[in-house]
């Protein structure tokens, strides 16, 4: 068991089994919302996984089937100074930028509702899996203060129309809604949501972890470059990776018929 991934606070509880580590946000009572303290013990978590060697995936969920209603307004509401404002949201952009630069494939795990920062936490995860009665909103506009930190995650999950509606009306969707317009990969009934999402993590957790770190940030880099600029950048990665022992091994091992054995190097 993964030493580094085995701690546990008052409201982030973390776990390790078999190279897959869980983050549990774990404020029921706030509806699990990212106070400065919960942000910063995320931010921890996600970065102790992404160094322990042994951890493939990381799984981020929230206590008592509820996801994170977003930021903490009893907390918000008592800052009272721009300075205290703009470290709440920059410490927030550093969880999100942790999670999308990290090394490691993190699955968002929901339950209940996932708002606002809550909503930017799942669009900030490299996949996300909802139950069936899950909801997804941006309802800042409702209270005055416009989710413009959450955008920049959601936005680059969902189309521009699509986005501008949840912003504008602060209207909630269901997870059938979410999953149709990308937010989501997919949505199960409460009672599978814990076997499928365990299901996917052991099938990541089965390739190659160097080939994984390789991908997952060539993905990001090429979203962000003109077509031309990110062929030959995606094209510079897959001739390193293809340096690779575990590339040579895994050509050796469908060629051959077996599995393989991967060496992370």
């Amino acid at each position: 068991m993964s030493r580094i991934a085995e701690k546990n606070t008052n409201t982030v509880i973390c776990r390790y089994k078999s190279g897959i580590g869980r983050i549990i946000i774990n404020d029921y009572a706030s509806y699990n919302s990212l106070s400065f303290q919960t942000i910063n013990l995320l931010t921890q978590a996600v970065k102790n996984f992404n160094k322990d060697h042994k951890t493939k995936v990381i799984i981020i969920e929230g206590s008592g089937k509820r996801f994170s209603a977003g930021h903490n307004l009893s907390e918000v509401k008592s800052l009272k100074s721009k300075s205290k404002y703009n470290k709440l949201f920059n410490v927030c952009s550093k969880l999100m930028i942790e999670i999308v630069e990290g090394r490691k494939p993190v699955i968002a795990k929901v339950e209940g509702a996932a708002f606002a920062a809550g909503c930017q936490l799942v669009a900030s995860c490299d996949l996300a899996i909802s139950s069936s009665e899950a909801v997804f909103a941006t309802p800042g506009v409702n209270i005055g203060l416009f989710c413009s930190t959450p955008m920049v995650a959601v936005s680059r999950k969902v189309n521009r129309k699509k986005m501008m509606k949840m912003l504008l009306t602060g209207d909630s969707i269901d997870a059938k809604n979410a999953k149709e317009i990308g937010l989501i990969n997919d949505f199960y009934p409460s009672s599978q949501l814990e076997s499928e999402v365990l299901k996917l993590a052991k099938k990541i957790a089965s390739k190659s972890n160097l080939t994984i770190k390789i991908g997952k940030k060539a993905f990001y880099k090429q979203l962000e470059m003109p077509l031309k600029k990110a062929y030959k950048f995606t094209s510079e990665v897959m001739t390193q990776n293809m340096m690779s022992i575990d590339a040579h091994e895994g050509i050796s091992a469908f060629l051959e018929k077996r599995k393989p054995v991967w060496k992370n190097k």
